[in-house]
């Protein structure tokens, strides 16, 4: 008997072209994405007092508008309806854990000074940034940027794991400028690292490695739930919860 062969079947040109159209779509999307940022992060920090407040939310806003308007869906975003119940599940656990982790660090006597931060050492200041200012300013517009809009337009190109590598370094390196007067503004890290030129690149070091971490952390309850709501409630639970905690330090220490 004659042995049957198979030929492969080629790709219509066609075809092949428009999949090479949707990749540079994909990465076209994901360069916008991170030179908005990039350049949202510099007026914000760098500019004007005014700048600081409106720069980094309208630049979320205006990247979810415009990657919706090139075809990326709610659910791609991290908010899609269908996953709103789950969101709020994982978000419940994940502030639950913080305010323990928090509420036990503040209290033990080694750890105490490392709360101390001279931005939070008024209960009403700690009150007007956590509820108001943080959410509004930092941790929204972040989540939406960074878990929803770059998350969505990563994934599309290298799926998860590109998603947590380079979105986690992204958002590391994102808080190089918020971190640049760590050292000098919060007691215990002055006392581990010292001041100077030197203390200070050794906070920028620790803030960039820290926050890459918690990038990680937010991108896998993102994944995990869905939904934007968990990484969210996570991210404000370490910012807003902590403004409160630095509070109560300095009025225990005072």
């Amino acid at each position: 008997m004659s042995e049957l062969t198979v030929a492969a079947v080629p790709t219509p040109p066609l075809l092949g072209q428009l999949a090479a159209i949707h990749h540079f779509r994909v990465y076209v999307d994901i360069a916008i994405v991170v030179v908005v940022l990039a350049a949202s992060n510099l007026i914000a920090h760098f500019t004007t007092p005014w700048a600081s407040i409106a720069t980094v939310p309208a630049a979320a806003v205006g990247l979810l508008a415009l990657m919706r308007a090139r075809g990326i869906g709610w659910a791609e975003l991290g908010l899609g309806r269908e996953h709103w119940r789950s969101g709020a599940g994982y978000a419940a656990a994940a502030v639950g854990l913080v305010v323990t982790v928090i509420a036990v660090g503040a209290l033990l006597p080694w750890t105490r000074p490392m709360f101390m931060n001279d931005n939070y050492a008024t209960l009403s200041g700690a009150l007007l940034a956590s509820m108001i200012i943080i959410p509004l300013q930092t941790v929204i517009p972040e989540e939406l940027a960074f878990r929803g809009v770059l998350h969505g337009t990563l994934n599309r190109a290298w799926g998860f794991r590109g998603v947590a590598a380079a979105g986690s370094l992204l958002f590391g390196l994102w808080h190089i400028s918020t971190s640049l007067g760590l050292t000098s503004s919060n007691v215990g890290f002055t006392r581990i690292l010292g001041g100077g030129v030197i203390g200070m690149l050794a906070g920028v070091l620790l803030a960039v490695l820290a926050t890459a971490a918690a990038g990680f952390v937010f991108t896998w309850l993102r994944r995990r739930s869905g939904s934007l709501i968990a990484p969210i409630a996570l991210h404000w639970s370490l910012n807003g919860v902590g403004a409160l905690a630095a509070a109560l330090v300095w009025h225990l220490s005072s």
